[in-house]
């Protein structure tokens, strides 16, 4: 090979180079573009509703169509208890599917139970929806919901939130329908990044006569610590903008009670059952401006868990 003939080999190496860079370039600035412009639509779709309520809007229990008064207090505490409940129950249940998965389940078995978590991942919200409120609403509500209320409703303080009618639906109900909904994604996440730890490390520690409880806290844990906050902001993603399933079991209702048996809404589901029957301006601006509230709780969330992440990232290293 010439000077001449490599001289071109490697210019037409540089172009390519270029155009991949410039192309990576572009489509990361391109999934920023469509963030802000998402953004961007929903504070023009909302203009009106800000204008006329303002900070008020957040802090209204009124929805009056009639009289086009709105507020979206109802749907925010019912999108934030709800997300709460599926974190409380998935989170341990995806823990323990995973840690089974990676430190206690047979070899024989480890593929075949993978997989079906994967699969449950895959199942449409409508079938989750469907199922809860034709299936499991009318079982919790005859077996479960009268035994909570005799055993629990008595207790003080805690016994208030669970009252209300046992008709099988609210909001329990459907934080319940989310935590089964979360399990799959983030028992996933936990399995996958349990599996990377080196087994160097947990050899060492069963060595040094560790029980699995102690190289899982000591040992697993710390090293993924990363990957395991990450698979519960995705399962917490998913909670807050659930739609279908969460309509059909929380009950719908505009009210607000300490009770988790009692209905409320969530802003997912009144975006479902109002959206496409908003009537005037400020209807519509009204139901946007709970689109815009969603998209700022999960945008606080996720940069919640990036502090956390950079705070555990300090530490590291500073204990001994």
């Amino acid at each position: 090979m010439d000077l001449s003939q490599f001289e071109r080999q490697l210019a037409t190496q540089r172009r390519l180079d270029l155009v991949f860079r410039t192309a990576t370039r572009f489509f990361a600035f391109l999934v920023l573009a469509l963030l802000l412009g998402i953004l961007l639509s929903l504070v023009i779709g909302a203009m009106p509703s800000i204008d006329k309520f303002g900070l008020g809007f957040l802090t209204s229990r009124t929805w009056d169509p009639v009289n086009e008064e709105f507020g979206a207090l109802v749907p925010i505490f019912g999108t934030l208890v709800t997300s709460s409940i599926a974190l409380l129950i998935g989170v341990p249940v995806s823990f323990g599917i995973a840690l089974f998965l990676t430190e206690l389940c047979p070899a024989a078995f480890k593929r075949p139970l993978g997989i079906a978590i994967e699969l449950l991942a895959g199942i449409p919200s409508i079938i989750y929806g469907m199922w809860g409120l034709f299936v499991f609403a009318p079982f919790f509500a005859e077996h479960i919901q009268p035994w909570m209320l005799d055993n629990l409703g008595p207790i003080p303080i805690i016994g208030a939130l669970f009252q209300g009618p046992p008709m099988g639906i609210g909001i329990f109900t459907a934080g319940l329908i989310l935590g089964i909904m979360v399990i799959p994604f983030i028992a996933s996440v936990m399995r996958d990044v349990f599996e990377v730890v080196p087994p160097m490390l947990k050899e060492s520690a069963y060595g040094l006569g560790a029980t699995t409880w102690e190289v899982v806290r000591y040992v697993v844990l710390p090293y993924t610590k990363t990957g395991v906050i990450g698979g519960i902001m995705l399962g917490l993603g998913r909670a807050l903008g659930e739609t279908m399933a969460v309509t059909f079991v929380i009950g719908n209702a505009y009210q607000i009670s300490p009770a988790l048996f009692e209905a409320s809404n969530s802003i997912a589901s009144a975006l479902a059952n109002e959206f496409a029957e908003a009537d005037g301006e400020l209807y519509l601006s009204s139901l946007i401006e709970l689109g815009l509230i969603l998209f700022f709780i999960t945008f606080v969330v996720l940069g919640c868990s990036k502090l956390l992440l950079l705070k555990l990232k300090q530490s590291e290293g500073k204990q001994s």
